[in-house]
């Protein structure tokens, strides 16, 4: 391409989610660049600019009007939609020949639910915001991976009535419904925002969290949960490789169709499809809780989440118990689903990832801190969980997809 790239972006800025997409994709222009962008800061609603005029040569967006739509249809430029509807993907749809980038949100759904259920809950409760596609798609994972381990799980339904759903009349809604919930309950949000709001209205309707709801978002926008009361626990996504991997594939849209001016139009090929991985679950103080009826067992939990670290075996959450090993052991599988030993690998497990994504220590430290007696014995559980080794996969979680 002879001219500077010019493209418009019409991402949320507001959201976390937004926000590391831009990241990605402005780390992509920074070293393949220069790319000149259209953004305007704010939330969902936005407005393409006269792409013409701007000289604008290609588009990322999330399609929220049919104003929207048809501007980017009529521009003919190279574009990628966020997040289509199920309807939009449609070969037949006006949309359905754009590429799109997704977020997991099968995925989650399901490490949402895998993070509650391992806390012991016995009830559940999803709260989305009903008109959302991957709202939607998070409610049905989280629903069947709860369903799998044999629960059922609450749905809220929003407010169908447009001034209802303004937070001021719908936060007394959504705290009798809360009420109203069996609990303990662990709950999840469809997002941060709503996960936020979830935990107000919580507090309105005299709710103790985590005690009585443990809640978990998406997104983790480390800002918005960080300034939640609690701090809100977080499925993290990994937009900013997302935003990475979009912007190339735009650039090489961007070249074809530069390359293909005045040319007959070709056949169109099938439109590329990029997902933006749900990594894993941020634990927070919203989900700081185990529940379960049974307390020896929820004794023998805490014990495990607080010195899991340590080293530390069977003998020693038995030690700090009153009755049997084989007592303990029987109560313990029957309540939780797994022995007290696999309990224990999965909290180190989660431990060890969350010490290679997120801090640089040395892979005999993250070992150590992680509570795994040996290197060795840590590149072992992982080969065995994640068929892949510690090193590896702090590798491939930090090297941005091209």
């Amino acid at each position: 391409m002879s001219k500077i790239p010019k493209v418009a972006l019409l991402i949320e800025t507001s959201r976390g989610y937004g926000r590391g997409l831009l990241r990605g994709i402005v780390r992509y222009a920074r070293l393949h660049g220069p790319w000149g962008f259209y953004l305007t800061p704010g939330d969902f609603e936005q407005v393409l600019p006269r792409m013409q005029s701007w000289g604008g040569t290609g588009i990322i967006a999330r399609v929220e009007t049919p104003a929207v739509a048809r501007a980017i249809l009529e521009s003919g430029l190279p574009a990628i939609a966020l997040d289509l509807a199920e309807e939009e993907l449609e070969p037949g749809h006006a949309l359905g020949h754009l590429p799109e980038v997704e977020s997991d949100s099968e995925g989650a759904g399901r490490l949402a639910a895998e993070h509650l259920l391992g806390l012991g809950f016995r009830n559940y409760a999803y709260v989305g915001t009903g008109d959302r596609v991957w709202s939607l798609r998070r409610r049905a994972a989280f629903v069947a991976r709860v369903r799998e381990a044999g629960f059922e799980a609450h749905v809220y339904e929003p407010p169908r009535a447009a001034r209802d759903r303004s937070w001021g009349r719908e936060q007394p809604i959504l705290s009798g419904w809360l009420r109203r919930l069996p609990r303990p309950a662990g709950l999840m949000a469809c997002d941060d925002d709503r996960g936020r709001q979830v935990l107000e209205a919580c507090r309105a309707g005299g709710l103790v969290v985590p005690e009585q709801v443990a809640v978990v978002g998406v997104d983790n926008d480390e800002l918005l949960c960080e300034l939640a009361d609690p701090p809100l626990s977080s499925v993290a996504l990994n937009a900013e490789a997302g935003g990475y991997r979009a912007a190339a594939l735009l650039d090489r849209l961007m070249r074809a169709h530069a390359r293909a001016a005045g040319r007959p139009p070709r056949r169109r090929a099938r439109p590329a499809r990029l997902v933006v991985e749900a990594l894993r679950v941020v634990p927070r103080r919203s989900t700081e809780s185990i529940a379960l009826d049974d307390p020896e067992v929820a004794a023998a939990l805490h014990f495990l989440h607080n010195h899991a670290g340590e080293p530390i075996g069977v003998a020693d959450v038995v030690a700090d118990r009153l009755i049997s090993r084989r007592s303990l052991e029987l109560r313990f599988r029957a309540a939780v689903g797994r022995t007290i030993h696999d309990e224990l690998q999965r909290i180190r497990l989660e431990r060890a990832r969350r010490l290679l994504l997120e801090s640089d220590l040395p892979i005999p430290g993250v070992a150590r801190a992680a509570g795994f007696s040996s290197p060795s014995y840590l590149a072992q559980v992982f080969r065995r969980a994640l068929r892949t080794t510690p090193a590896r996969f702090r590798r491939e979680a930090r090297t941005p997809a091209h």
